[in-house]
């Protein structure tokens, strides 16, 4: 093994945050490094090839990462390492197997990184259909559709999820319908739920009388 693989397996034993790397020039740094990342992959140790490969900018290498990491199931570090690549094809055809198989956060992640709105849509509106409000609201909230984010947020009343209900309406700037909630909440006995509905709907009428009668 020459003297130049040896270092290789120094810095990769020893973990490239604990390195100092600053005496080699630049051209030698970045072969050190990418020959450490290619060691990581090798040892299946997937993060730390990400970070390696994302430092030297080894968009080759970076999407080598992203599909390994695919293999492994590990589908948020795999638009990870192909966001870094700059790997569109990759994160489109990800997304959409992600939107057919129901995994809606990554299809979300996918489309989100390459700014295509009107998949996000179609992500938003699959969450809707499948009832996962959590995702929906920050999809929706993404596209700046305030009319699906006010529609979610009434959906997550009935359904009792009070605090999304919140997170909906506000990110929909729906003070309205923020203060029906605290109204709701307050008949229901939700006290801490009506206050922070009614703080979010900037109503401070109610916001002193549930503080000045409900929480001395």
């Amino acid at each position: 093994m020459s003297g130049f693989d040896n270092l290789v397996q120094t810095i990769a034993n020893k973990g490239i945050d604990n390195i100092d790397l600053s005496m080699f020039d630049g051209q030698t740094k970045e072969k050190l490094l990418n020959d450490v990342g290619q060691e990581y992959l090798k040892k299946g140790k997937l993060s730390d090839a990400l970070k390696i490969f994302s430092m030297t900018k080894n968009k080759e290498m970076l999407v080598k990462v992203g599909d390994d990491f695919r293999k492994m199931s590990n589908l948020n570090n795999a638009v990870d390492a192909y966001v870094w690549a700059g790997a569109a094809d990759r994160l489109i055809e990800l997304g959409d197997k992600c939107l057919r198989e129901g995994v809606m956060n990554v299809a979300a992640k996918a489309f989100k990184a390459i700014g295509d709105a009107e998949k996000l849509a179609k992500v938003g509106a699959e969450c809707i259909e499948r009832s996962k409000f959590d995702i929906a609201v920050e999809v929706f909230a993404l596209l700046g559709d305030t009319d699906k984010l006010s529609a979610i947020g009434k959906t997550c009343i009935k359904d009792g999820n009070l605090h999304l209900a919140a997170r909906a309406f506000h990110l929909a700037g729906d003070s309205e319908n923020l203060s029906r909630l605290g109204d709701f909440c307050l008949k229901e006995g939700h006290l801490e739920h009506a206050l922070k509905a009614y703080e979010l709907a900037n109503n401070q009428v109610m916001v002193n009388f549930i503080k000045q009668n409900f929480l001395k």
